[in-house]
C-alpha cells in the first residue's frame, strides 16, 4: 500500500502538518510565558516604591504598572483619544506629550471626561502609573489627575487577554483536520485504483 501512496502530496501533506504541530506547541511555550509575564505586572501593582521613566525603549516593558513620578514641560496640544474613567464609564482621556529633564519624551494621560474640549495645562510634576501605551510604547496614567479632569481607569494587566492556549488547541485541530481530510481522500483514490483493477 506504501508503493500506491502519491509521494508529493503526501511528503506535502505531512509537512504542513509537522508544522501546524511545532506552532501549537510554540502557543503553548507562549502561554507560559504571558503567564509569568502577567504573574509580573500584578506583582508591581502592589509595590509601593516608585522608579524613575524608563526612557530607554528596551526598560520600558519591564516597568509596566509600576509608579513614578517626573517633571513635565509640555510640548504640543491635549490629545483626546476614547478612554474609561475609574467607574468604566465610556468618555475621553486627555493626553499630551511631556518633555522630561534630559530631553526624554513621555505620552502623559491627564485624566479623563466626557466631552473633548481641549484642556489647558502648564505643565509640571506628574504621579502616577506606568501603562501599555500604542505598539510597542508606554505612557504614564496621572494618578491624582490633572487639568481639572476626573480620574482615568488605571492600567489592569487583567484586561491582557491571553488566549495563546485557544490558538495552541485551533493549531492541533487543524493538524488533525489535515490529516483526516487526507486520509479520506486517499482512500477514495485507492479504492478507485482497486475498482479499476
Amino acid at each position: 500500500m506504501i508503493r500506491r501512496l502519491p509521494i508529493i502530496p503526501t511528503v506535502f501533506v505531512l509537512a504542513a502538518v509537522g508544522v501546524m504541530i511545532v506552532l501549537g506547541f510554540w502557543q503553548l511555550d507562549r502561554r507560559a510565558q504571558k503567564e509569568a509575564m502577567l504573574a509580573r505586572y500584578a506583582a508591581a501593582q502592589t509595590l509601593s516604591a516608585e522608579v524613575s521613566w524608563p526612557a530607554d525603549p528596551a526598560a520600558q516593558e519591564a516597568l509596566l504598572f509600576r509608579r513614578t513620578t517626573f517633571d513635565c514641560q509640555v510640548e504640543g496640544r491635549d490629545r483626546p483619544i476614547a478612554g474609561y474613567d475609574r467607574k468604566g464609564t465610556v468618555g475621553w482621556a486627555h493626553s499630551v506629550t511631556c518633555v522630561l529633564p534630559g530631553g526624554a519624551r513621555a505620552e502623559v494621560v491627564l485624566g479623563w471626561a466626557k466631552d473633548l474640549a481641549e484642556r489647558q495645562w502648564s505643565g509640571g510634576t506628574v504621579r502616577g502609573v506606568i501603562a501599555p501605551g500604542a505598539g510597542n510604547a508606554v505612557r504614564l496614567i496621572a494618578d491624582p489627575p490633572l487639568a481639572g479632569l476626573a480620574a482615568s481607569a488605571l492600567p489592569d494587566p487583567k484586561t491582557i487577554p491571553n488566549n495563546h492556549w485557544s490558538y495552541a488547541i485551533q493549531w492541533f485541530l487543524f493538524a488533525g483536520v489535515a490529516l483526516l481530510i487526507y486520509g479520506l481522500a486517499l482512500r477514495k483514490r485507492l479504492a478507485a485504483r482497486g475498482d479499476e483493477g
